[in-house]
């Protein structure tokens, strides 16, 4: 049988994960591939898809390139549609289809530890990450709140009318000063960098607040556990931070590529395996 080939391609990408983690995941699930990394600049992107890319048996994509590959797309699932962002290309005998995977990666991650996801949810931060989390609590009719710094109170305002526009939803804005008034928190997610390596001494929000927090989900993910994370679980909350995310949604990825499935314990494996990796870079 043919070997596959895949790869990730972004603008700049020297820094990924993607070749470690997806070629674990071709281990475990017994598939003959191999897995590239290709750096390709906006203005080529079109020349390389028509060029390289449309050969390749499937791709992923970040940034700069999850919404400018859309029209390069024949069929995209719902989610893709939704969020107006594509992170997976699956060449399906020349049917080109583009999927994000990033939410059911997330919604994995949750699953993984055990978290509910259901209550009030609060999101630290309005960015990219926060968008993810932020429509999947919407659409689960999770009440939400964004706890963001006084300078993002115009964008998280934005994303606020885009959710409504999505459907009805109860989402509150505030400052992280004010969260400190919070009495309970069902889930709390930080969407911001705050904690992540090499600045791993940092937490988001004061330590009232995680007393509050009945469950907690950092999309940082080196360390494997932020100061966050620890305190959280010292209060006997459920809490895990985002290496399973990225994990989980390289291996929804690679469901939809090759229709394989993962187990719990292997990919809690990986994760283990990644945090290694990313010493010894």
């Amino acid at each position: 049988m043919k070997k596959k080939k895949y790869a990730v391609i972004g603008h700049p990408i020297g820094h990924t994960m993607s070749p470690f983690i997806h070629r674990h995941l071709f281990a475990l699930a017994g598939i003959d591939a191999e897995y590239g990394v290709f750096d390709i600049s906006p203005e080529r992107l079109e020349a390389e898809f028509k060029t390289t890319l449309s050969k390749l048996d499937g791709f992923n994509i970040t940034i700069p390139h999850k919404q400018a590959i859309i029209p390069l797309i024949h069929q995209l699932d719902e989610k893709a549609k939704l969020y107006g962002s594509v992170n997976t290309f699956f060449n399906d005998n020349g049917v080109y289809r583009g999927y994000t995977t990033d939410p059911d990666g997330f919604l994995a991650a949750l699953k993984g530890a055990y978290i509910p996801f259901e209550g009030k949810t609060v999101i630290l931060g309005c960015g990219g990450v926060a968008r993810t989390m932020a429509y999947e609590a919407v659409l689960a009719d999770n009440p939400l709140t964004f706890a963001v710094r006084e300078a993002d109170l115009p964008v998280a305002q934005k994303l606020k009318n885009e959710l409504a526009a999505l459907r009805e939803c109860s989402v509150e804005i505030c400052t992280l000063n004010d969260l400190c008034k919070t009495q309970s928190i069902d889930l709390l997610i930080n969407a911001t960098p705050v904690g992540m390596y090499p600045n791993i001494e940092y937490c988001p929000v004061e330590d009232r607040v995680i007393s509050r927090s009945k469950a907690v989900f950092d999309a940082v993910y080196n360390p494997l556990e932020t100061v966050l994370v620890q305190k959280a679980k010292s209060n006997g909350s459920k809490a895990v931070g985002g290496m399973s995310m990225l994990v989980w949604q390289a291996a929804v990825a690679q469901t939809k590529w090759n229709d394989v499935e993962f187990d719990k314990n292997d990919i809690d494996r990986l994760c283990l395996e990644c945090v290694e990796e990313m010493k010894n870079r």
